[in-house]
C-alpha cells in the first residue's frame, strides 16, 4: 500500500466510490471484500454476518470470503473475539500470532497477522469483516486506518441496503394484498361499485363493468350521470338516503334498462367510513337476479346432465365410477380426448357352426346367459362395456377414468376370471347343446380416441383408433380358452401373472410382426 496521506486518501475515495454506487446488498458485500483485500494486500479477507442484528447474540456465518485460504463456515457467539468486537465495536489487530483470547482472528494456520473491524451503525451490528496476513506485523496504522475509516463508511451503506431491500418487500407485500382484494373482487359474481365523497365512482369490479357497461370514462362521474336513463329515481334516491343518513339501505329492487336487455336486480347500499368513522362515500353491491334464474336453470340443466349419465353408463360400469362420472360429467359430454387404455375383445369359439339351424330365440338365451355372468365379472374389475358385436364382448379400461396400470392388471384379471368360469363344470351358461362353446380372448394396450360420440338425440360412449384394431386382429388369434396380450400390455403387468411367450404373428394394417404372451395364470 502507498504509504503516503495523499494516495491513501485516493485509495479511500476509489474504493467509497465503489460502494456507492451499488444498492443491492451481496453486491455491496463484495465490493467491501474484494477492495480492503487488494488494496490492503492481505493474503485472505472474510466477511461474516450476524444472523440477527438486532439480537445482541447471535453466531457469525460466513458471508463472502476472497483469498486461496479456507476460513470457518461461523464464528461462534461465545467466541471472545465476537463478544469484544459487538459489545465495544472497536477493532481488534493482532500483529504476531502468540497466545491471545482473540485466537479466533487468525483464520488458518499459515497466518501470522490479523485485523477485525465491526460493520456496524448506531442501531445494528451487522458483522464482521477479518482480514488476514502470513507475514508478521503487516498490518500498521496507514492500513488501520484505511480500513477502520472504508469499514465504516460501508455500515452505513450495508444498512441502507438493507432498509432499501425491506422497504421494497414491503411495498411487494402491498402489492400482492391490493392484487388479491382486487381478485377477490373480480371474482365476485355479484356488481360492486365504490364512490368518493362527492358520489363520483371510484371503483367497479369486472362484474359490474360488464353488465352495468361501466368502463374507465365512467370513473370520476357521478351516480346519476353514470346510469342516466338506465335507473329510475327510486333506486338513485337510495343512494342518497344512505349518504345523508349514513345508514345502510338493504333489499332496493328495480330494473336496469340497457339497449340489449333488461336486468332484474336487488341492490344495498352500505355507507364506506374511514378510521374515525368520517363519511367516504358509498359501497354499491347489486344482485343480478336475472342471471340468478339463469343460473337456477343451468342447474336443472346439471342435474337433467346427471341423470342422462347414470341411465346411459349404469349397466355397464361399477357403481363408483358412475357415481365419479356423475360428479365429474366433464368427461362424458359430446366430443372425443387420447386416453392410454386397455382394449379387450372375448369372442365364442364354435358359435357359427353351433348357430347353424337352430332357433334364434334358443341362441339368444344362450348368449344371454353367457353374457349375464361375463358382464358382472368385467364390471367387477371397473371395466366398461363398450358394445357386444353379435357373440363378442367388446369392454374397455382407462375409459372414462384412466389408471393404466391398473387397468392393464384388471383387464387381465378379468379375462383369466372369465375364462375360469367358462372351465368351470358348475358354470350356468353353456349346457347341453351348448356346452361345446369355448371363448378366446385378445387385448392391447394404447393410445386411442374416448368420447361421447353422437348427438343430443342419441349419444354413445365409445372408443376408436388403431389400438381398438390391434385388439381386435388379437382376438382372432387366441384360441379357445386362452388370453392373447401384446407387448404393450405386458409392460404394464410387472410380474403378477405367468406368461407364455408366443411367436410374433403379423396383423392387418401393421408392417412388422407384433410380440404377443399368453397369459397362463395370476401368480398368488
Amino acid at each position: 500500500m502507498v504509504s503516503s496521506h495523499a494516495s491513501k486518501l485516493e485509495e479511500l475515495a476509489r474504493a467509497g466510490s465503489l460502494l456507492t454506487r451499488e444498492l443491492d446488498f451481496k453486491t455491496l458485500l463484495s465490493v467491501l471484500v474484494e477492495q480492503t483485500l487488494d488494496i490492503t494486500a492481505s493474503d485472505l479477507a472474510v466477511l461474516y454476518l450476524y444472523l440477527d442484528p438486532e439480537k445482541r447474540e447471535s453466531d457469525a456465518f460466513l458471508s463472502y470470503r476472497r483469498g486461496r485460504w479456507s476460513a470457518a463456515e461461523r464464528i461462534s457467539k461465545t467466541s471472545e473475539l465476537i463478544t469484544f468486537i459487538r459489545e465495544s465495536s472497536e477493532a481488534v489487530v493482532l500483529t504476531e500470532r502468540r497466545q491471545s483470547p482473540f485466537a479466533d482472528l487468525f483464520l488458518d494456520p499459515e497466518m501470522q497477522s490479523g485485523i477485525a473491524l465491526p460493520l456496524y451503525t448506531p442501531k445494528a451490528a451487522i458483522g464482521v469483516l477479518i482480514l488476514n496476513s502470513h507475514k508478521p506485523f503487516f498490518y500498521n496504522r496507514e492500513r488501520f486506518n484505511f480500513l477502520n475509516s472504508f469499514t465504516k463508511l460501508a455500515g452505513g451503506m450495508l444498512h441502507s441496503s438493507r432498509l432499501f431491500q425491506e422497504l421494497k418487500d414491503y411495498l411487494k407485500k402491498i402489492e400482492e394484498l391490493e392484487r388479491y382484494q382486487e381478485n377477490v373482487f373480480t371474482s365476485m359474481t355479484n356488481l360492486l361499485i365504490t364512490t368518493d365523497r362527492e358520489g363520483r365512482i371510484h371503483y367497479f369490479n369486472s362484474a359490474a363493468g360488464e353488465r352495468l357497461g361501466l368502463n374507465s370514462e365512467k370513473i370520476d362521474a357521478t351516480l346519476g350521470e353514470a346510469f342516466k336513463g338506465s335507473l329510475d329515481r327510486k333506486i338513485l334516491k337510495a343512494f342518497d338516503t344512505s349518504k345523508d343518513t349514513g345508514k345502510e339501505v338493504l333489499g332496493v329492487e328495480g330494473i336496469y334498462k340497457a339497449a340489449e336487455k333488461e336486468m332484474d336486480f336487488s341492490l344495498n347500499v352500505s355507507p364506506l367510513k374511514g378510521k374515525r368513522g368520517q363519511y367516504q362515500g358509498l359501497t354499491i353491491l347489486i344482485t343480478d337476479q336475472t342471471r340468478e334464474r339463469e343460473l337456477q336453470a343451468s342447474m336443472e340443466k346439471v342435474v337433467e346432465e346427471r341423470r342422462v349419465i347414470k341411465d346411459m353408463f349404469s349397466s355397464y360400469l361399477s357403481k363408483d365410477i358412475v357415481q365419479t362420472l356423475m360428479d365429474s360429467p366433464e368427461l362424458v359430454r359430446p366430443g372425443g380426448g387420447k386416453k392410454e387404455a386397455t382394449i379387450f375383445f372375448a369372442d365364442i369359439r364354435g358359435y357359427t357352426s353351433f348357430s347353424e339351424g337352430k332357433d334364434p330365440e334358443y341362441i339368444i338365451e344362450v348368449l344371454n346367459e353367457y353374457f349375464s355372468e361375463a358382464v358382472e365379472i368385467v364390471i367387477k374389475y371397473n371395466g366398461y362395456i363398450d358394445k357386444f358385436i353379435g357373440d363378442c364382448i367388446m369392454a374397455a379400461w382407462g375409459v372414462p377414468l384412466q389408471t393404466v396400470e391398473e387397468d392393464a392388471v384388471r383387464a387381465v384379471s378379468c379375462a383369466l376370471e372369465i375364462q375360469g368360469l367358462v372351465a368351470a363344470k358348475e358354470r350356468h351358461f353353456f349346457k347341453g347343446r351348448a356346452s361345446k362353446l369355448k371363448v378366446g380372448i385378445g387385448m392391447h394396450t394404447g393410445p386411442l380416441v374416448a368420447g361421447n360420440l353422437g348427438s343430443s338425440r342419441r349419444m354413445d360412449y365409445t372408443v376408436i383408433g388403431d389400438t381398438v384394431n390391434i385388439a381386435a386382429r388379437l382376438e382372432g388369434i387366441a384360441e379357445a380358452n386362452e388370453v392373447i396380450i401384446t407387448q404393450a400390455t405386458c409392460n404394464y403387468l410387472g410380474d403378477k401373472f405367468k406368461l407364455e411367450k408366443r411367436q410374433p404373428v403379423r396383423v392387418k394394417g401393421k408392417s412388422e410382426p407384433i410380440p404377443i404372451y399368453r397369459v397362463k395364470q395370476k401368480v398368488s
